[in-house]
C-alpha cells in the first residue's frame, strides 16, 4: 500500500517490510540551518516504476541522494532491499545503481573503455563481461560507437551510455535523478523504452523528471514541494478533476503555497 508511512512510537525503529524495494520514513535532512527534506515518508514496491516530480528545490536530489546512500538522513530510515540505508550502506550499495544528474563518464574514454572502467570496478570478467557489454550497449544501440569518445556523444546517447554503465553489474533497483534534462524528445523517448524494457525484466525504478509526458509513464507518482511529500498516487488519480497532471500539479501546489504564504524554499 502506498501512502505516508505512520511516525513510529519515540524509541521504536521502523523495520523493512515485505514486498517493497524502497522504504522512507519519516525522514528529513538538515544542512545547517536549511531543510531540504523534512518528516518525508514513502514506499517504492519491488518491480514498480516510481517517479519523483515536484517544483524545483523541493528536495528531490536530497532524498534520492538519501535513498542511494550517498548521504546520511538527518533523522528518519531508510530500507533498500531489507537492508538499512546506514548500518547496512555497503549492502545497499550491492543493490542499487544509481544515476545522478551530472553522471561521471570519463569524456577522453571511449565507450568501450567507459564500459570496462566500471566492469573493472565490479569485478566482472571472462565471458560474463563479453555478455554484458553486449547486452547493455546493445539494447542501448551504442555497439556501432565502441570506438566513439564519450566526449564526442550527443546528449542523449551519453545518457544511454551512463545507464549501461550503471546497469552492469545488474542491480534490483534504479535511481535516476532527471537522467533525460536536456535530452532531445527521440532520445527522451528511447531512454524511456530501455527503463521500460528494464521493468518488464523485473527491475525496480525510482526516478525524479522535469518531464510531465514522464511522469504519466510511471505507475506512481511522488509529488514533492518546499522539501515536503505532497502527495503519493498514480498519475491518473493525482490528475484527476482536471484536464492533465500539470494543471493538477500546478492546482495542488498552489493551494501549499497559499496556506504557506511566502517563504524559503529548499535546495
Amino acid at each position: 500500500m502506498h501512502g505516508f508511512a505512520d511516525k513510529n512510537a519515540p524509541g521504536q525503529p521502523s523495520q523493512p517490510s515485505a514486498g517493497l524495494i524502497i522504504q522512507v520514513d519519516d525522514v528529513s535532512k538538515n544542512f545547517g540551518t536549511l531543510t531540504a527534506v523534512s518528516h518525508v515518508s514513502c514506499r517504492v514496491n519491488k518491480g514498480e516504476l516510481c517517479g519523483l516530480v515536484g517544483s524545483d528545490g523541493a528536495g528531490k536530489t536530497t532524498l534520492l541522494r538519501m535513498i542511494a546512500g550517498m548521504i546520511p538522513p538527518t533523522t528518519g530510515s531508510i530500507y533498500v532491499g531489507g537492508f538499512h540505508g546506514v548500518r547496512q550502506r555497503s549492502a545497499v550499495k550491492e543493490q542499487i545503481g544509481y544515476m545522478p544528474q551530472r553522471f561521471g563518464l570519463y569524456q577522453d574514454l571511449t565507450v568501450a573503455e567507459n564500459l570496462d572502467f566500471f566492469m573493472d570496478i565490479y569485478g566482472i570478467t571472462g565471458a560474463e563481461r563479453e555478455q554484458r557489454r553486449e547486452r547493455y550497449l546493445g539494447f542501448s544501440n551504442l555497439l556501432p560507437f565502441l570506438d566513439r569518445k564519450a566526449g564526442a556523444l550527443s546528449g542523449g546517447m551519453k545518457q544511454k551510455l551512463g545507464l549501461a554503465c550503471i546497469l552492469v553489474h545488474q542491480p534490483q533497483v534504479l535511481i535516476l535523478d532527471e537522467p533525460t534534462n536536456g535530452v532531445d524528445p527521440v532520445s527522451r523517448e528511447e531512454f524511456w523504452e530501455i527503463l521500460a524494457e528494464m521493468k518488464q525484466e523485473g527491475m525496480s525504478i525510482l526516478v525524479s523528471t522535469a518531464y510531465l509526458d514522464e511522469g504519466q509513464k510511471c505507475e506512481m507518482l511522488i509529488l514533492m514541494h518546499r522539501s515536503q511529500v505532497l502527495d503519493i498516487a498514480t498519475p491518473n488519480e493525482i490528475q484527476s478533476g482536471f484536464g492533465d497532471l500539470e494543471e493538477a500539479m500546478i492546482s495542488r501546489i498552489q493551494a501549499v503555497e497559499n496556506e504557506a504564504g511566502e517563504g524559503h524554499f529548499a535546495n
